[in-house]
């Protein structure tokens, strides 16, 4: 073998994910594009008012469990089993895997689903006590409203998990497409329960709950012949006692147990919200949606992609190779992710107005979105290295340490969130819901900072050279970005006084220039699309140390 043949070989691999990656991105770019056109409906026939918090409640509650049992736990514990038995064994014996884990979690969720559509006054009064707490009849309309819309949507957690299961079996045979398509089929029958349907009715956001139920019957018919294809679509069985599910479950239970911290972080964010003034819980879910937008289409997709990989690798004992596709992965979050966070921070404002602003929404819901969407920015960054790194752990099969990890960057982020917005409460100061955003974004660097001194304590992750002078480079061009994009743009009255078709060429002129100027950066400071290929690590780095120079 010539010298050239392992760095070709490494290239070539380093443009199959790079592909695989940008398969990923762009289903999930028109999901989120699709997405945000939801939202905008939702914000102009509904506004940030009582029927929209109940309808957001009720949404989140299926999809804090979902953590649980789609792409959360289930998802991190089945894939590097699952990859593992296609790598090793026949395939009527990863057939049978496939049809024992999908009869004993469908039995499962069936059973869970029912008995969240029997309490959901219960799971309503934990979600949003302070409805309770406060005797005017606005916070009893969420509650009944609420808990209304939780009986439709809840059985949504049943439909989403099994199409889960489904995207992850396709992800393992490196059929990313379909997996990353459907979320774009919630967000069109969305689009059309909001637009069409919901005005029709008394009751409209009682509709958009059923739209979400429809919506995840779709998602799921529309797997089921992609599993064809890959001669995967199996008759689900119960099938506790087969050995790879008994796997699946022991690596499910650490990781269970630290969703279930985080789901509970989440329930408190969604408790001291409620206490807040009406519309604290749609400020919040505006500008997450914002923010989830580059962290879907780039961190999310680029998860996707490198656990089956990497469990693929670890399978087969390359752990050199492991090590170098996590060098990548992280390189390329820092070229991608940190701009995003500039320019999604410089750009709150100008955005939410762009996007949201009209109808029902008004420009105090501008500007009360806008704090939490700066304070969700500067996280970005973290929570995209931790979708990054935690596979580094997953694809070994090993779940406790995330978890333990995730446990103690959410114990951190609760009592972040008294420290921070109680006082900002009590003050009587507008804004205190950005102080959930803001702790939320603190506990994401120290996960990933945790995640990451793990990664290097272990030797699992061994970084190549130049990673100093290259983290140099991208916060220069980063400050170069902010700065112009901070000169050149109009004031926030000028983007409101607008119309909707300016606001739109002056955001897209921002987005474009920004990337320009980030790109023109890079390129005179020396980044060279070489940054991209997939490294040989260092030979012996420090186990503790941070990127060397």
């Amino acid at each position: 073998m010539s010298q050239d043949e392992p760095e070709q070989a490494e290239s070539s691999r380093a443009s199959g994910l790079l592909r695989s990656t940008a398969v990923v991105s762009a289903m999930t770019v028109l999901s989120r594009i699709l997405g945000l056109a939801r939202d905008m409906v939702f914000s102009r026939f509904f506004g940030a008012d009582a029927a929209m918090d109940a309808f957001f409640v009720a949404f989140k509650i299926p999809n804090i469990f979902r953590r649980f049992f789609a792409e959360g736990a289930f998802s991190q514990s089945f894939v590097p089993v699952f990859a593992e038995y296609d790598e090793t064994r026949e395939h009527d014996e990863v057939r049978k895997l496939a049809g024992r884990v999908g009869g004993t979690l469908g039995l499962i969720l069936f059973l869970f689903t029912l008995l969240g559509v029997i309490g959901a006054p219960v799971l309503i009064s934990i979600a949003g006590a302070g409805w309770l707490l406060n005797p005017d009849a606005e916070s009893a309309e969420k509650y009944e409203l609420a808990v209304d819309m939780l009986r439709f949507t809840f059985p949504y957690l049943l439909f989403v998990s099994l199409t889960a299961l489904a995207g992850a079996i396709l992800n393992t045979y490196k059929r990313f497409a379909m997996a990353a398509f459907v979320p774009v089929i919630l967000n069109v029958v969305l689009i059309v329960f909001a637009a069409f349907l919901a005005p029709n009715y008394p009751r409209p956001g009682l509709v958009l709950a059923v739209g979400v139920f429809v919506a995840g019957i779709v998602q799921l018919l529309c797997m089921l012949p992609a599993l064809a294809r890959v001669k995967m679509l199996v008759r689900p069985r119960w099938g506790w006692n087969h050995p790879g599910v008994k796997r699946i479950a022991n690596l499910m239970m650490p990781a269970i147990f630290g969703s279930s911290v985080a789901q509970i972080n989440i329930l408190f964010d969604t408790l001291l919200a409620s206490f807040l003034v009406t519309g604290s819980i749609s400020w919040l879910y505006y500008s997450d949606r914002l923010m989830e937008f580059p962290l879907g289409v780039f961190g999310i997709a680029l998860a996707t992609v490198i656990l089956p990989n990497l469990s693929r690798e670890y399978a087969a004992q390359t752990m050199e190779g492991f090590s170098a596709m996590l060098d990548w992965a992280l390189r390329l979050v820092i070229l991608i992710a940190a701009p995003a966070a500039v320019g999604l921070f410089v750009l709150s404002g100008p955005a939410l107005t762009t996007i949201f602003y009209g109808g029902r929404f008004t420009g105090d819901d501008v500007s009360m979105a806008t704090i939490s969407l700066m304070a969700y920015s500067f996280g970005l960054l973290g929570f995209t290295l931790v979708k990054v790194l935690a596979p580094g752990y997953f694809a070994r099969q090993n779940t406790k340490t995330p978890v333990r990890i995730g446990i103690i960057a959410l114990v951190t982020n609760m009592v972040l969130n008294l420290v921070i917005v109680v006082p900002w409460y009590l003050s009587g100061a507008s804004g205190a819901h950005a102080g959930l955003a803001l702790a939320t974004s603190m506990s994401a660097f120290l996960n990933a900072a945790l995640l990451y001194r793990g990664l290097r304590k272990e030797g699992v992750l061994i970084l190549s050279h130049g990673w100093g002078r290259f983290m140099l480079r991208v916060a220069l061009a980063c400050a170069v970005m902010a700065m112009l994009l901070n000169y050149f743009m109009p004031e926030q009255a000028l983007w409101l006084e607008a119309d909707i078709w300016r606001r739109c060429i002056w955001l897209v002129g921002a987005v474009a220039g920004g990337v320009v100027a980030y790109i023109a950066t890079l390129f005179a400071t020396g980044v060279r699309p070489v940054e991209l290929s997939l490294k040989p690590p260092v030979a012996t780095p420090p186990a503790d140390s941070g990127p060397g120079a």
